[in-house]
């Protein structure tokens, strides 16, 4: 069986700082990515940052700066997000590298040869915010300008010469290819929303530029830049060392397993990039998944509003775990989610601090009070013992399957339920009204206790990195055994070994903070 694993990020357009919709974007895979390396797979996971095109040359204009040293500037905010985030990403991309650039010229090339490109004039609405074209059916007015229904960006009309993608031509291939891959676009409902607009019909892409010059220009015509799109989304193979197909990369993990994007560029991933793939004579990825949007007051964020929720300055008051944890757990993965501050605050201190926390803080203390520190080794383990265990083990492949399928929400339900389930044994077996009348059976309490926070944390570990990891070193459950693997292992602990000190894992949240 393939044990290889390829997820990837948008690449972020940085032509200002990175807000919460990048770092939903970015957890998001680092979860399932995490998961991935937990059940044993050779994970590649990507992101980075895509850096051409006419808003950032004007950005940079504005800023009276060369557009690569201002691309140089922004990119580290997004590579510093990285760490900020705890992600565990593989490589940063960026379309300004030299590896990218080849790959391009590539892809453009092989467009060439297949007949899928030819010369003409654009005459159109476009909108420099989203670098995307639109159809008169796709704008609206809105006090005097002209806006994209979808985003709500202003649009202009352009009429330059072009190179075209015969994106008509595919039409029916990519009709025949939803349909035989029915999971290639999630949710369902995202995928519905590809079909109609295909059935309807597609007009020919526009994929060059000459009215400004930052981007990468077309082979033999230095006159012309490559659309941003085609350029971007390159990006997902350049990583792979294409144009070399047989690099060990490529080969290992070309096609992508799954693509995590916003819903709001979900035409380019699911209808554009499959198109050029099919053009261009190479594999398609096998999925692409279109989250939601993050809004706060119930609108997306955006510049413009100036409703953008800076999620660094949460990151500093609350925490990273924290703020992963929230965002995954109270937004349903693939609809739009609305962010407070008090949900925050309610989340931290009902699931984290009084569930997850307290359990660990009780069962620790507990045993270093009464067990010499050590995690006891049980006679034996009554029914009631096994039925606690037997739960969480026996749910390990839906459990598996829910990530596999992107069903993050879910997924932490169920892990929510055990941590519960846990705190009501702990409380209802009373193991401090046992360690003398039977010691035995108090051993056999800690001790399952124990291994559902052990099992607990290994689940939890792909969403809450930093607080799982000190919970198992704590145990001295060693790096290898963190893996999906070990789940109701009763043989991972050393009872030899003292418990390591455990700190307040989660500080609850006054309300009035």
């Amino acid at each position: 069986m393939d044990k290889n694993f390829y997820i990837t990020t948008p690449i972020y357009y940085p032509s200002g700082k990175p807000h919460m919709g990048h770092a939903y974007s970015s957890i998001i895979a680092d979860i399932f990515a995490r998961f991935k390396r937990l059940e044993g797979y050779d994970v590649l996971f990507l992101t980075g940052t895509d850096e051409h095109g006419l808003k950032i040359q004007r950005e940079a204009e504005k800023n009276k700066k060369n557009p690569k040293i201002f691309c140089d500037e922004l990119s580290e905010k997004f590579k510093d997000l990285t760490k900020i985030l705890n992600l565990s990403n593989d490589d940063f991309i960026r379309t300004t590298e030299q590896r990218h650039y080849k790959s391009v010229e590539e892809v453009w090339n092989r467009l060439v040869k297949s007949g899928d490109i030819y010369l003409d004039k654009y005459s159109g609405w476009y909108s420099i915010s989203d670098e995307a074209y639109y159809g008169e059916d796709e704008i609206e007015e809105n006090n005097g300008n002209k806006i994209a229904k979808i985003s709500g960006s202003t649009v202009d009309w352009v009429e330059e010469e072009s190179y075209f993608f015969k994106l008509s031509a595919w039409s029916e291939r990519l009709l025949e290819y939803y349909k035989k891959n029915p999971n290639f676009i999630s949710p369902s409902s995202r995928k519905n929303e590809v079909v109609n607009f295909v059935q309807k019909g597609l007009k020919d892409l526009s994929i060059s530029r000459t009215s400004f010059s930052w981007g990468i220009p077309v082979p033999n015509n230095n006159k012309h830049v490559i659309y941003v799109w085609l350029d971007a989304l390159t990006n997902y193979i350049s990583a792979l060392n294409f144009p070399d197909t047989n690099s060990k990369s490529y080969k290992k993990f070309w096609p992508a397993d799954v693509h995590i994007i916003g819903k709001d560029i979900l035409r380019f991933h699911a209808i554009y990039w499959p198109a050029f793939l099919l053009a261009a004579k190479l594999p398609i990825p096998k999925r692409v998944f279109g989250h939601g949007w993050i809004l706060s007051d119930d609108k997306k964020m955006s510049k413009s509003l100036g409703n953008i929720l800076d999620p660094i300055e949460i990151i500093k008051n609350y925490g990273t775990d924290q703020l992963r944890y929230y965002l995954v757990k109270e937004v349903s993965l693939g609809n739009d989610g609305n962010i407070s501050m008090e949900n925050l605050r309610n989340c931290i201190n009902n699931d984290l601090a009084n569930n997850y926390g307290n359990l660990c803080q009780r069962v620790f203390s507990f045993i270093k009070k009464n067990c010499y520190n050590k995690i006891p080794k049980p006679k034996r383990l009554t029914n009631l013992d096994n039925k606690l265990l037997n739960h969480l083990k026996n749910d390990k492949t839906k459990l598996i399957n829910l990530m596999n399928d992107q069903n993050l929400n879910e997924f932490i339900k169920l892990v929510v339920s055990y941590s519960f389930d846990a705190n009501k044994y702990f409380n209802d077996s009373e193991p401090w009204s046992v360690k003398k009348s039977d010691p035995d059976k108090m051993n056999a309490i800690l001790f399952t206790a124990c291994e559902q926070i052990k099992n607990i944390s290994i689940l939890l570990n792909s969403i809450i990195p930093l607080a799982t990891e000190k919970v198992l070193s704590t145990m001295n459950v060693k790096k290898e055994n963190i893996s999906i693997n070990q789940i109701n292992n009763l043989e991972c602990f050393d009872h030899e070994k003292e418990l390591g000190e455990l700190d307040i894992l989660f500080t609850k949240i006054e309300n009035d903070n």
